[in-house]
């Protein structure tokens, strides 16, 4: 027995396995062609659901008693591979955009990109910098503008008003 052993709010539940089962591929044929029974499928989501949100390690699941960990991650290597994880994100997109509405119009995305504050000089120079000045500062905004008052910037633009004082 496991250190789980009834339903504490992190299974799936059965309204989105319904949705997301028919999304699985038929296991595949076993070399030998008899092997032990496979883990349902269900537990083995329900492992790979507890690792993704919680970030815990592989191979700590044996102690949850879900699911072993080579188990667990050998399935969701053959469920990404074959697109489930994506088709997932896709339908709850789509769902979404359904019941609430999404603005695909406007779409943001962020980013920064900055020295390593513990490399030193042994790490050498930044390969994408290509010998600029200044700082790539890269965030998303409103449509009405940034909350910060910050301006964004073209993803290979500096920040122009910084680096050109003297």
């Amino acid at each position: 027995m496991g250190l789980i052993d009834r339903d504490d709010g992190w299974r799936i539940p059965d309204w989105l396995w319904e949705h997301v089962e028919p999304l699985l591929p038929p296991p595949p044929p076993h070399p030998l062609g008899t092997h032990r029974r496979r883990i349902p499928d269900r537990q083995v989501m329900n492992a790979i659901l507890l690792v993704l949100r919680t970030g815990m390690q592989w191979n700590a699941l044996r102690a949850t008693g879900i699911c072993n960990s080579s188990s667990a991650h050998r399935r969701f290597q053959e469920w990404e591979r074959a697109g489930v994880f994506h088709e997932i994100w896709r339908q709850g997109l789509l769902d979404y955009d359904e019941v609430v509405g999404i603005d695909w119009s406007w779409l943001a995305a962020d980013g920064a990109m900055t020295k390593a504050p513990l490399g030193g000089s042994a790490t050498g120079p930044n390969p994408t910098d290509r010998g600029k000045k200044g700082r790539n500062v890269r965030f998303s905004a409103r449509r009405q503008g940034s909350r910060s008052g910050w301006h964004t910037t073209a993803p290979t633009a500096t920040t122009s008003r910084c680096s050109h004082r003297r």
